[in-house]
């Protein structure tokens, strides 16, 4: 195939010579670093292959079962593959856990009781997390079950305020909370070295005090995760980074026996814990798709990469910036008007493959304080693992960027994003 065949396909796809001349000098000066992206990628294939052969997975795990979901062993075997693979203890890994906020719901109300206090030293938690934690009233929040909250911001360079941190921790102080990525903030992401120096800390405090790290779009981006450097448990979603972009639904929650059992409690019922939830005929798509996760959690970070210095390169502030390590999938492109933030969005809606039609507005989405646009044409509804960006309307209108099963379709979301600011006459010059 020659190169005009390319140009050719990428015109009718609304892509313009000069936008597509401008990305290809910025992708031309990333060789090296997707080089270096694919080498990860290869040692966690292999990390996760090791796990599913050491369990001796066979298609005997893919049956499906009903009703109580009594001795479903593809499903006690996924949860004993995801557990090897994070080296923990023990895994909970269900289509039951609907989300990550609901899994880290699940995670702290199963592991806090009346009286203790949870603790972020890493300041504000996601915005889904305010309601659960009661930072924000609702109803059936952890603070209307008597749990305090306390937090600790990070100094103005992004590092720890390890002399408050030590001030926060106090007798109540029974399970502290880690995000590992950036949210709605502009602070950079946590990477694991970073996590287990801050986890090593808590502990030289208070060995007791529980340590769960939210590990929503972090898995598989380094060559270790928060479980190696003494996380008590992780937490994820599966329509996330570990269900590889096959996965329907579901959740994790990885670690210490004790806190994944507690955690199971909450998930069903006293008594009854891992021993029941039926996998309805999904345990297939659960390990493919964690087959899968390596190489598509490369092809998200060769996209985060790309956006990185295309925007960079245009003068937008971007976090990380076209050169910092990566310690998750998410790309923040700050450009301080509302309206750039909304053309970027739709731009990354008209690459889907699914509902590329369709233009998204802002709308006040539950459990959000503000409006917020969200452009995911994907195969699973919400899938952030698949090409999608999303933005609260606030200032400083940054826009976060993540997914893309594969390198090439996160490219064209970068693409047709630059393309819509262009005709916008927001970006000028192309």
């Amino acid at each position: 195939m020659d190169h005009t065949e390319l140009t050719d396909i990428y015109a009718s796809l609304g892509i313009s010579a000069p936008v597509l001349d401008f990305a290809a000098s910025v992708e031309a000066s990333l060789k090296e670093r997707f080089a270096q992206i694919d080498a990860r990628a290869e040692y966690n294939q292999l990390k996760v292959v090791k796990a599913m052969q050491d369990n001796r997975v066979s298609d005997i795990h893919f049956a499906a079962t009903t009703g109580y979901g009594y001795n479903d062993l593809g499903r006690d075997t996924l949860e004993q593959v995801y557990a090897s693979c994070f080296h923990a203890e023990a895994a909970l890994v269900r289509p039951q856990l609907m989300s990550g906020t609901h899994a880290l719901h699940i995670a702290l109300s199963g592991n806090l009781r009346p009286g203790d206090e949870l603790l972020s030293p890493v300041g504000k938690p996601y915005d889904t997390l305010e309601e659960v934690i009661g930072i924000r009233e609702s109803v059936g929040s952890l603070k209307e079950y008597g749990i305090s909250y306390r937090q600790v911001d990070l100094l103005p360079d992004g590092s720890f305020d390890y002399e408050n941190i030590r001030r926060a921790v106090n007798e109540k102080t029974k399970l502290v909370t880690i995000q590992r990525s950036k949210g709605y903030a502009t602070r950079p992401t946590l990477s694991v070295e970073q996590i287990g120096e801050l986890i090593a800390f808590i502990k030289g405090i208070r060995p007791e005090i529980l340590c769960m790290v939210d590990n929503c779009y972090g898995e598989f981006v380094e060559t270790i995760e928060p479980t190696d450097v003494g996380a008590d448990m992780i937490v994820g979603s599966l329509i996330k980074n570990p269900g590889g972009g096959l996965a329907p639904t579901g959740g994790y929650i990885a670690g210490r026996k004790d806190c994944v059992d507690r955690a199971a409690y909450r998930l069903s019922a006293p008594g009854l814990g891992k021993e029941v939830g039926a996998s309805l005929g999904l345990n297939q798509s659960l390990y493919q798709g964690f087959f899968l996760a390596p190489t598509v959690v490369a092809g998200a970070l060769k996209g985060a990469v790309f956006a990185a210095n295309v925007y960079e390169r245009l003068g937008f502030s971007v976090h990380p910036n076209g050169s910092e390590e990566r310690h998750d999938i998410i790309q923040a492109v700050t450009f301080g008007i509302p309206e750039a933030v909304i053309a970027f969005c739709q731009g990354i809606q008209a690459a889907a493959p699914v509902d590329s039609y369709v233009t998204p507005e802002p709308w006040d989405m539950p459990g959000y304080d503000s409006p917020v646009i969200m452009a995911a044409g994907a195969f699973v509804q919400g899938s952030s693992i698949e090409l999608s960006a999303d933005a609260p309307i606030r200032p400083p209108y940054s826009v976060f960027f993540q997914g893309g099963l594969t390198w090439y379709h996160a490219k064209l979301g970068i693409l047709k994003s630059l393309q819509y600011l262009c005709d916008a006459g927001i970006v000028k010059g192309f």
